[in-house]
């Protein structure tokens, strides 16, 4: 091999990447003397199918009974949705791992959506919830279930609830516990962490107290237009014969439930779709919920006529499902510089390597794009949601088991076997994405390593063992992090596996994101697992990103080629088929009325101390003769429709908000009504119309900027902008004190031509 030189630049580069990786290394170790410092939730094992005793009647338990009809064949249903926003500055956005993509600002409000059924007589009940979140992480399931249990007692548990993530990348990090997302949050937030909590067990409670008798009903439909394969090289080393089944190398299926009361009154919708929520770009940084989320938005909006966003009964849910390999910049990857295609088995261009290629949307910007692809997502859900007639009917059921996935002993046929294997990250996880490319011209598609980055590696974090470099193959390993322990483990070996069932319904908890084809075939193993066992025609569905995130799931197949998707299989090469493995035993104890007999597994950590963001909370100051909320530009007189109307005003810090949540929203825009002589608000920060920009100056000076992207449908009229936010204080020798406060723009006319 020919000696490599390198050039000032690159030397320069690798020296800079030395210098602050020692000194992440360094602060690391410091900051997590206490790594080996951790604590069992112990009281989250607790079975709750069955578990009436200690509660008496469980739908009577903190809910507002109501009556059973005679001959109910359905389900006691409820719902509930709570703010679980988190920070929106100071804070990197989780989901493309960038540096320097921290959130300045709002476009929309993160949401948990709460969905509880209970059989006619509460005996069983199952939870899902949907979240729009990045992923779900391990610490954060287990602090809601010991919340939950501390309020509920055995009626809800890790075996009857699913939290899943919508995998919007727009929503803020730092609520991770093991090390490797630690780092790519840069720290632990506290403040973000407990908002999350409390807004997912708010949520439960909710539906909870809104229990009622009701039905639900399934409908599965296509949906065309709104997603493509970005790994497309890796999907066709899968099977020929297989391939053939199938008319697309994405999953078109959507999957939706509607559910209804007795009456007929609309209660709320959960579908299941697969593609990711990249249509907002790295470039932005804009706490948002993406494309399902905008999806979700159309649908409230809809159904709860009269209410702001994020308000009124109905709940609509689209989960996540498995978008491993989908992405929903439908026109393709392209070279930024040349315009000419990069869809090849390296995503790479002639000129510019991995950096240059990139896919887009179908919208003018990003904005657009998420609006586009939402809808196209919401106006199929209506679709399917309004002609949903087959009814769920039968038994819930759950099923739960705590796995080492790093040990799984994985059966191939009667007399071969295979293991999983010690977590590990290769070389093409540091390439990104055509949705997002990494960083030092790594390449989607490499099996070889290089022996800089060995090096460098070995010298930093020491040599990967010779058992997980076998074990890992072809992967050419990048970070070992099975084998990272400090400050703490770099990556999970304790994995939930879950699955519920309503009726024919099951629904898989996936701990990650599973490729199409990953989904196809694990889909196909449950349905036929329960079809062995006497439960013929089950539908089954992938939800994604639930519990633990472990990165992504390929087929055998794919990864062997080590696409980013393959490099991120993080226990080698026979993942897929540990799932399978583990849901078809899932499956079989349900179907056999067998779960009890389960082995609940060993119990994961919960480290105590994390390293806190190194971005230090500081005093806000107002500009000499200003106060906090004075209005630095107004608004102009006059808008019209489809312009844009924006003021800016002295800002503080919008981190205080979700310290003291005094005011639940940013923004207002209100119209003057002349007949009560009253301000109605008509837009909060949770509208797709509105944009709240924060912009940080030096020694606790902030500007806050607020944009009302007028719609064609507002009415001509007089209307305002209302800003409201938190400053921080502190006097000498005394704590830090958080002061609420709010603002008015002044008065201004919109008119429609």
């Amino acid at each position: 091999m020919a000696k490599r030189t390198f050039s000032t630049l690159e030397t320069f580069l690798i020296f800079l990447l030395v210098m602050m990786t020692a000194v992440t290394v360094a602060l690391l170790s410091l900051l997590f003397i206490t790594s080996g410092t951790i604590e069992n939730h112990k009281g989250n094992s607790t079975t709750t199918l069955g578990s009436t005793a200690t509660q008496g009647s469980t739908l009577t338990h903190g809910t507002t009974a109501t009556p059973t009809p005679p001959n109910f064949s359905g389900y006691h249903i409820g719902v509930g949705r709570a703010d679980c926003t988190g920070q929106v500055a100071d804070i990197n956005l989780m989901g493309y791992s960038k540096t320097g993509q921290n959130a300045r600002g709002i476009l929309t409000r993160l949401y948990s959506r709460a969905f509880v059924m209970a059989e006619p007589d509460g005996s069983n009940r199952v939870v899902f919830v949907s979240i729009d979140i990045g992923m779900v992480s391990q610490r954060l399931r287990l602090e809601v279930l010991n919340r939950l249990q501390t309020k509920y007692g055995s009626l809800y548990g890790k075996d009857n609830v699913i939290l899943s993530g919508t995998h919007t990348h727009s929503g803020p990090a730092g609520y991770f516990q093991y090390t490797v997302f630690v780092i790519a949050s840069e720290g632990f937030s506290n403040r973000t962490f407990e908002y999350m909590v409390t807004g997912i067990v708010k949520s439960i409670e909710m539906a909870h107290r809104n229990m009622k008798p009701g039905k639900i009903f399934i409908k599965k439909g296509t949906v065309e237009g709104a997603q493509i394969n970005r790994s497309p090289y890796s999907y066709l080393q899968n099977p020929e014969s297989e391939r053939a089944r199938y008319s697309s190398n994405t999953d078109k299926e959507m999957v939706v439930l509607k559910m209804e009361d007795l009456d007929g009154a609309e209660l709320g919708l959960i579908s299941w779709f697969a593609v990711h929520p990249v249509s907002m770009n790295n470039s932005n940084h804009l706490v948002n919920s993406d494309n399902m989320g905008y999806a979700a938005y159309l649908f409230e909006q809809e159904k709860n006529k009269g209410y702001l966003p994020g308000e009124g009964p109905y709940v609509a849910a689209f989960a996540s499902s498995n978008l491993g390999d989908v992405s929903p910049n439908i026109l393709g990857p392209h070279c930024v510089n040349t315009g000419e295609s990069c869809d090849n088995a390296n995503s790479s261009c002639p000129i510019g390597g991995s950096s240059m290629c990139m896919a887009t949307g179908p919208g003018l910007d990003m904005f657009n794009s998420t609006q586009i692809i939402g809808r196209i997502i919401y106006e199929r859900a209506k679709e399917l949601y309004a002609s949903a007639s087959q009814e769920l009917t039968g038994p819930l059921a759950a099923a739960h088991q705590w796995v080492n996935m790093t040990d799984v002993t994985v059966w191939l046929n009667s007399t071969h076997s295979v293991k999983t294997c010690k977590p590990a990250l290769g070389y093409s996880f540091a390439a990104g994405t055509i949705d997002g490319f990494g960083s030092f011209n790594f390449t989607q598609g490499t099996t070889v390593g290089d022996p800089f980055w060995d090096t460098l590696r070995d010298q930093l974090l020491g040599k990967p063992s010779e058992e997980i470099k076998q074990c890992q193959k072809p992967k050419p390993i990048l970070l070992h992090t099975g084998e990272l322990t400090k400050p703490h483990p770099w990556h999970p070996d304790i994995v939930d596996v879950q699955m519920i069932t309503i009726g024919s319904l099951a629904i898989t908890a996936i701990p990650g994101e599973f490729t199409t084809m990953s989904g196809r075939r694990l889909r196909e193993a449950v349905q036929a697992e329960f079809a062995t066992y006497g439960m013929k025609n089950m539908t089954v569905v992938i939800s994604g990103l639930c519990n633990v995130y472990t990165h992504y799931i390929t087929t055998f197949e794919e990864y062997q080629v080590q696409r980013y998707e393959a490099a991120s299989t993080i226990y080698g090469p026979h993942t897929l088929s540990a799932y399978i493995q583990l849901f078809r035993a899932l499956a079989k104890a349900i179907a056999t009325d067998t779960v009890a007999n389960l082995s609940r597994g060993p119990e994961p950590p919960f480290f105590k101390q994390l390293i806190a963001s190194l971005i230090p909370n500081i005093v806000d100051r107002a500009p000499i003769g200003k106060t906090f909320g004075d209005v630095l530009q107004p608004a102009k007189p006059t808008y019209r429709v489809g312009e844009v109307a924006e003021v800016t005003f002295v800002g503080t810090n919008p981190k205080n908000s979700a310290e003291s949540q005094t005011h639940r929203t940013f923004l207002t825009v209100e119209k003057y009504e002349a007949t009560s002589a009253t301000w109605q608000i008509v837009h909060n920060d949770a509208s797709w119309e509105t944009r709240f920009y924060w912009y940080k100056g030096l020694l606790g000076h902030s500007n806050a900027t607020i944009q009302w992207h007028i719609p064609d449908t507002a009415q001509p009229g007089i209307y305002r902008i209302r800003y409201f936010g938190h400053n921080r204080k502190q006097d000498f020798l005394k704590p830090a004190v958080i002061l609420p406060f709010e603002s008015t723009s002044s008065a201004f006319e919109v008119v429609t031509t």
